[in-house]
């Protein structure tokens, strides 16, 4: 089952007077900030390490830090929370902050973080269409307003709210300081080509990026061994025996699916809890080719799409 167009124009909540392009949904409610998650719709199955989002702002975020992996740990939590943006639409002049302009001591960044003097202390770039950026745990970091974001994070919604804009949500300073590195970071990331379809946006310990760029009318197998998130970003096709359009999510894990790719070409973005890109990810096939029964891999699993949820966005 491919996403519901008409629900997920139901689950958006924009976002002011941002341009979203063919992500605008056509029934909204009035809110300045839009959060959809994808979920593989499994009851009882495993635990997934990753989860992807769409992140729509017509105001800025709160300021937030995110635990790493010891913290969350020793918190009761199986993982911390790294993450990485991929800008799928902005506004002239958007911006987001990632990392500080200098260091700070702990009482600089308490004080800064009291009286609100912390955004401007934080590493603000402008962000456009395609640009990618790596949000590592214990990074403190804002969202600015008119973008559109496709997140993916480790699958841990703990956030440590350090500056909220004067609104009324509840601030964890002291949880900030205990977790935050409190020093300026690389974060800006550039594509590295695999193969002409095939780019790296970034890889970290806990998972990796990519993009495919598939030429109009062409058939390729992916092939997933492990845990992977893909979103259509331009183009359609089907992937599998489901219909792609921009917008759409799929999950697979352990398993092949062929992709047909429409007259528009297609570009998709491939999150996979990994620490580098697989080797056999993509391979191209004859027009007239399918995979052939069997060729699943041994879990002989079918790939299945991600459908939908909305979440609270409490943590924007």
């Amino acid at each position: 089952m491919t996403i519901d167009r008409a629900s997920v124009r139901t689950i958006l909540k924009p976002w002011g007077r941002l341009d979203l392009g063919p992500w605008a949904p056509k029934n909204h409610q009035d809110s300045p900030v839009g959060e959809i998650s994808f979920d593989c719709g499994e009851e009882g199955g495993p635990d997934r390490l990753l989860l992807l989002k769409l992140l729509f702002t017509g105001e800025t975020l709160s300021i937030q830090v995110h635990p790493d992996d010891a913290t969350a740990k020793s918190m009761g939590m199986k993982s911390g929370k790294s993450e990485a943006w991929y800008v799928l639409a902005a506004e002239d002049g958007a911006q987001v902050a990632v990392g500080l302009k200098r260091p700070l001591t702990q009482l600089e960044f308490r004080n800064a973080a009291l009286g609100g003097s912390i955004e401007g202390l934080l590493d603000w770039q402008e962000a456009a269409a395609g640009d990618v950026f790596y949000v590592p745990a214990g990074t403190v970091h804002a969202i600015g307003a008119g973008l559109v974001i496709a997140e993916i994070q480790q699958r841990n919604e703990t956030t440590f709210r350090i500056w909220d804009h004067g609104r009324s949500r509840e601030l964890h300073i002291d949880q900030a300081i205990a977790v935050a590195r409190l020093e300026p970071a690389s974060s800006r990331k550039l594509p590295r080509h695999i193969t002409v379809e095939r780019a790296e946006l970034m890889s970290c310990p806990f998972f990796t990026l990519e993009r495919l760029d598939l030429p109009a009318d062409t058939v390729w197998e992916l092939t997933a061994s492990r845990e992977s998130w893909a979103l259509v970003v331009a183009g359609g096709g089907t992937i599998g025996s489901l219909t792609a359009r921009i917008g759409d999510g799929f999950f697979v894990e352990a398993d092949r699916a062929d992709i047909r790719v429409g007259p528009d070409g297609i570009v998709l973005l491939i999150a996979t809890a990994a620490s580098a890109p697989a080797t056999g990810l993509l391979r191209q096939l004859p027009p007239e080719g399918r995979s052939q029964p069997g060729s699943e891999l041994e879990s002989g699993r079918q790939g299945r799409s991600v459908i939908p949820f909305r979440s609270s966005g409490a943590s924007l």
